[in-house]
């Protein structure tokens, strides 16, 4: 049974209980009547305590107590028992007034309201066989009576009248009970559609990257979502009070709802992290606020990374259309070289050689900033691996035997793409070797592994000047170099591919030597 469907339900059976208590009161007037003396019942009743009418009130009594019980401990065929009770209601009323002297007796009056009871208990259903039952049964009573006790003939009218109210009161009350039935359908989709809506607002906040708060004039939180209680280190339950969690943020709240503040202020989280809190007011009646919070460092990579995309979309188209005349003038160049006219002429050559080959850097570079295709990582061991690309880089590079180290711990393992490995290695030892001094020890690559923690540090370090502080910020973007043969972009996609990889590429703080960095692991290799 749906949600709404088993509220409804509950909802007639307690509409149910209602109307059996109310039976009840009316079996206890019933009784009260037959044990008061006769003088003080009212003129028109006539009930002898007779056994007949003790009998029947009993069971009355009875038939009442047992509805009850069953309404409240077996709630199953409404219909049945609902129809079983205004059935004896009738049975009982219809008696109780032949034997109070007939229509005259005004008891008969009691079946309209059981009627009107049970149409909008029962929402409309049977109550016209209700209304046909109870007509019968005071006509026929009266018609009786009539023959009988001798009732006045008219009195017969009089009966035919209520019996036109019994089939009013069913009508109207059928009709109120349609009415009721369509409000209550209409409440209930209006219900399931906020309920929905609701529910998918609150699941849009909870999914939302920004942190989410709704917070009342008088500065209590009264909602928030995961990231707001990550950010702010919140209590997990609500409400909050704002001025004692985070007062900075209150206090600028309370100035821009006084119109003296700004729309949006950034302060710093618990963490140390710097936030920007946004306000914004809501229609509500109550006159909430919305507080949304963002991670500064976060809108600041997510610039770099639209101002990247666009670049790196300018840059390779550019490239592309450079890399053709490029390849012709280092054809020309060889070409040129083949005739020997001089030492001037061998200087210009190397020369144009020289810069074609930098510039070809350059556009293989910037090619490389559209390549980082996804990261195939697997568990690599760093001694074989690294020792076999010093030997190719030191044949590329023509470097001296002794400049470049190695002290690599044995049996030290890394997850990694091989490839993008390849690159980082590359782009980090080719920016030590140009910055150092090319000496024996000048480069050195450490590698130091942690079994309990899984982590695994790369250290590239050069006898260089190292990093400026002025420059350390910039280190890492893109076309950023303090290199006249650098393009800028190395230390650039060398970061980018670690953090492919799972891995961090970091400027160590020590100012006297460059060394950098990279944090990987060798237990979650997937």
């Amino acid at each position: 049974m749906s949600d709404w469907l088993s509220s409804t339900w509950e909802a007639n059976w307690r509409s149910f209980q209602y109307f059996n208590l109310y039976r009840l009161v009316m079996v206890a007037l019933f009784f009260l009547a037959l044990l008061l003396p006769r003088d003080w019942s009212p003129h028109f009743f006539d009930l002898s305590p007779s056994n007949a009418l003790q009998g029947l009130a009993v069971f009355y009594l009875l038939a009442i107590l047992a509805g009850l019980f069953l309404s409240f401990h077996w709630q199953r065929r409404f219909n049945f028992q609902l129809s079983a009770q205004v059935l004896i209601d009738v049975l009982v009323v219809s008696l109780s007034m032949y034997a109070a002297g007939g229509i005259a007796s005004g008891i008969g009056v009691l079946l309209l309201v059981s009627l009107a009871a049970a149409s909008l208990v029962g929402r409309g259903h049977l109550v016209l066989f209700y209304a046909a039952m109870a007509t019968l049964a005071v006509l026929l009573s009266q018609i009786y009576g009539v023959f009988v006790l001798g009732f006045d003939v008219s009195s017969v009218f009089q009966a035919g009248i209520l019996s036109a109210g019994f089939f009013a009161t069913a009508i109207l009350a059928r009709l109120l009970g349609q009415r009721v039935m369509v409000n209550e359908d209409l409440a209930r989709r209006r219900g399931e559609a906020l309920e929905n809506q609701s529910r998918i607002s609150q699941r849009v906040v909870e999914r939302m990257l920004d942190g989410v708060l709704v917070v009342s004039r008088d500065g209590m939180v009264i909602r928030h979502n995961p990231v707001a209680v990550a950010m702010l280190a919140l209590p997990a339950s609500v409400p909050v009070e704002l001025d004692q969690e985070v007062p900075l943020l209150r206090e600028a709240m309370q100035a821009w709802l006084l119109g003296g503040g700004s729309e949006s202020v950034q302060f710093s989280a618990p963490d140390g992290r710097e936030l920007q809190a946004r306000f914004e007011m809501t229609s509500s009646s109550d006159g909430e606020a919305l507080i949304f919070l963002e991670d500064v460092e976060r809108i600041k990579e997510r610039a770099q990374q639209l101002k990247l995309a666009s670049l790196g979309r300018l840059t390779a188209s550019i490239a592309h259309e450079i890399r053709n005349p490029l390849s012709a003038i280092s054809h020309a160049g060889e070409l040129l070289r083949e005739e020997r006219r001089g030492e001037i002429q061998e200087r210009l050559l190397r020369i144009l050689s020289d810069n074609v080959f930098r510039l070809d850097r350059i556009v293989n570079d910037v090619l490389e900033l559209g390549r980082q295709n996804r990261a195939e990582a697997e568990l690599l061991k760093i001694e074989e691996f690294c020792a076999d690309f010093v030997e190719h880089l030191a044949a590329a590079e023509n470097i001296e035997p002794g400049v470049l180290v190695l002290d690599i711990e044995a049996d030290a393992k890394l997850c990694f793409d091989r490839a993008h490995l390849h690159q980082v290695l590359w782009n980090l030892l080719g920016n030590a070797l140009r910055h150092s001094s090319r000496t024996a020890g000048a480069v050195r690559l450490l590698v130091r592994s942690s079994g309990a923690t899984g982590r695994v540090e790369l250290h590239v370090i050069d006898d260089g000047p190292g990093v400026p502080d002025a420059v350390r910020e910039q280190i890492f973007e893109p076309f950023f170099t303090t290199h006249t043969l650098g393009t800028g972009l190395g230390l650039f996609i060398a970061r980018e591919l670690c953090a492919t990889n799972g891995a961090v590429l970091e400027l160590a703080p020590e100012l006297a030597h460059g060394h950098f960095v990279v944090f990987g692991r060798n237990d979650t290799c997937h």
